[in-house]
């Protein structure tokens, strides 16, 4: 889902991945007016461009996933290639810096 940022005559003029103060109605990422938007308001395919802000919904639920998976012992990090190990615990010190008590996703669905 994209937050909406509209005008005072209510066209579209942001999105955002995150509720902002003026941007709080919600949208699925495939719907008609916000590929209008995309449409005028970018230089790139629309399409690449909603994926880019898929991506990052994307992968905060896998790092959510990844973490469960290892609170319930069915991976253990160390199973993860190093590469991975590394990655997920440079991210997961960042968010605690950022939000320390919001460490899951909680409007997934």
């Amino acid at each position: 889902m994209l937050f909406i940022e509209r005008d005072k005559i209510g066209n579209i003029i942001a999105l955002h991945v995150k509720p902002e103060a003026n941007a709080r109605e919600q949208k699925a990422i495939m719907d008609d007016e916000i590929l209008a938007f995309l449409n005028k308001s970018v230089d790139t395919d629309p399409w690449v461009q909603l994926l880019s802000l898929s991506d990052m919904s994307i992968i905060r639920i896998l790092e959510d996933l990844i973490d469960l998976l290892i609170r319930k012992k069915v991976i253990m990090l160390t199973d993860l290639p190093e590469e991975a190990q590394t990655k997920i615990s440079e991210r997961k010190r960042l968010r605690e810096k950022l939000d320390p008590s919001h460490l899951m996703v909680d409007d997934i669905l």
